[in-house]
């Protein structure tokens, strides 16, 4: 990856959580819990799901980053939305985790050096994974959510009266 290539992915990081802010915010509460089918995530879903992912990538990085051959372990991102019942999580504090995870994380980016930027460990889901990869994961994450939220909304608002 270029620097210029990492500038770019920086500034898609950091705006981020305003896409899926702004996603969220055309999204009408009798809309926020609807699912679009069977086994597809509800608006609500997504957004705490965006929270828990942003935490998770939040380790990842500094463990990729901190820690010789850090081994990465993935989740089952579906389990989670059920087991821990997304929808009776609040959504502004997930919003809120998201938002400061990221803050959190911009300046670290725009750090370091291009040592850290080689670093790689194993994950249990990708063959290869290091901070390069983490990075451009995490700069199209929010980017996909908020589209699927836009989804979900023409799709709610197309479904029959």
């Amino acid at each position: 990856m270029t620097p210029a290539e990492r500038a770019e992915c920086i500034r898609r990081y950091a705006e981020g959580p305003e896409l899926l802010a702004a996603a969220l915010a055309a999204v009408p509460e009798a809309a926020l819990q609807w699912r679009p089918a069977p086994g597809k995530w509800s608006v609500h879903e997504v957004i705490v799901h965006c929270a828990d992912s942003e935490v998770n990538s939040h380790a990842r990085l500094r463990y990729l980053i901190g820690e010789p051959n850090a081994a990465i372990h993935g989740y089952d991102q579906d389990r989670w939305v059920t087991a821990m019942d997304y929808h009776a999580h609040p959504l502004e504090p997930a919003l809120l985790t998201v938002r400061a995870v990221r803050a959190n994380t911009v300046p670290l980016l725009r750090r370091m050096s291009d040592a850290d930027w080689r670093r790689t460990g194993t994950h249990t889901e990708h063959p290869s994974y290091g901070v390069e990869r983490w990075m451009e994961l995490y700069a199209e994450h929010l980017e996909i959510h908020a589209r699927q939220i836009a989804r979900n909304l023409a799709a709610w608002q197309a479904r029959p009266a």
